[in-house]
């Protein structure tokens, strides 16, 4: 997440007093580095990424020659991922193009960095630090990028699923919370992936995760009795995504007796079931895998 790379920033900046960012601003075609991939390289550290490969391999080598320097003013730098190409050339054959810009950053920028901690809305604009560059057509460069709010995954169901749920989504952008009815259930003891975890009862789930268009909720309880219970009193709720795991089966009866007793049906239609992306998954750690691509996809979709 972003906020998480700007934590970083200020960790180091803290502990060595000097460190390179490099930002990609701007990327044509099939360019590994999209715009808003980021690094950061210090004497000891390095962290994120700016596409990979060669060429991000001789771009940390290069920023590690400047912090050999005096300090320098922000300026960019244009990567060309085709050999042909009579200059500018990144090493890389994969077609497309980025630009990276470069900022020598110091103890100058501690107010910038907690102004980007404090507000999770804050949009920050490399174009104010007079980025330098010697093409004419292109003095001004600017890029912004908002700290969004946290993209967070409720996982109702601490089983086995859950608990490889949890570990897959632990790698990539996602808050992870798990809720379960059980006590002393040993794979939500071993759960150590996620945020938070509780044992509570289902006929007041509601009360334990909030609405929102960053909130993702996943439905893998027990059995058909906790998902009916659960779906209940989830389904009217406003969230980014909703989902279930089950067969075809289960699922058609499940929202057969919901439409009986009053539901909408336009409701019923937003929840995924059986969830997760169709990849004839049979294993725990595949049906993990199928719940997490859906969940990438939904957030991407959207961003």
């Amino acid at each position: 997440m972003v906020i998480d790379f700007y934590k970083k920033v200020q960790q180091v900046l803290q502990e060595e007093k000097r460190l390179i960012l490099m930002v990609v601003i701007a990327n044509e075609g099939s360019s590994p580095g999209r715009k808003g991939f980021k690094m950061l390289v210090s004497k000891q550290q390095m962290y994120g990424t700016i596409g990979g490969g060669i060429m991000e391999h001789k771009l940390v080598e290069f920023a590690e020659s400047l912090l050999d320097k005096p300090r320098f003013e922000p300026f960019v730098k244009h990567q060309i991922h085709d050999k042909s190409a009579p200059k500018d050339q990144s090493g890389m054959i994969c077609s497309g193009q980025q630009t990276i810009a470069f900022y020598d950053v110091d103890s100058s920028y501690f107010s910038l960095l907690e102004e980007i901690l404090s507000d999770v809305v804050v949009t920050i604009s490399y174009s104010n630090y007079g980025i330098k560059t010697t093409e004419p057509e292109t003095r001004e460069w600017h890029f912004s990028e908002t700290n969004s709010l946290v993209q967070q995954v409720y996982i109702i169901g601490g089983g086995h699923v859950g608990l490889a749920l949890s570990e897959v989504l632990s790698k990539l952008d996602f808050e992870i919370h798990l809720l379960d009815h059980r006590e002393n259930l040993n794979t939500m003891e071993a759960n150590h992936f996620v945020k938070s975890k509780a044992v509570i009862e289902f006929e007041s789930i509601e009360n334990h995760i909030p609405e929102g268009e960053n909130i993702y909720v996943v439905i893998m309880s027990f059995g058909y009795r906790t998902d009916d219970i659960i779906i209940r009193r989830l389904l009217n709720k406003n969230f980014k995504y909703i989902g279930m795991l089950g067969s075809v089966a289960k699922i058609a009866t499940l929202f057969k007796n919901l439409e009986a007793d009053g539901f909408d049906k336009n409701q019923m239609a937003k929840v995924y079931a059986p969830i997760g992306i169709d990849i004839k998954s049979e294993t725990t750690q595949e049906i993990a895998v199928s719940i997490a691509a859906q969940l990438i996809k939904i957030r991407n979709q959207t961003a």
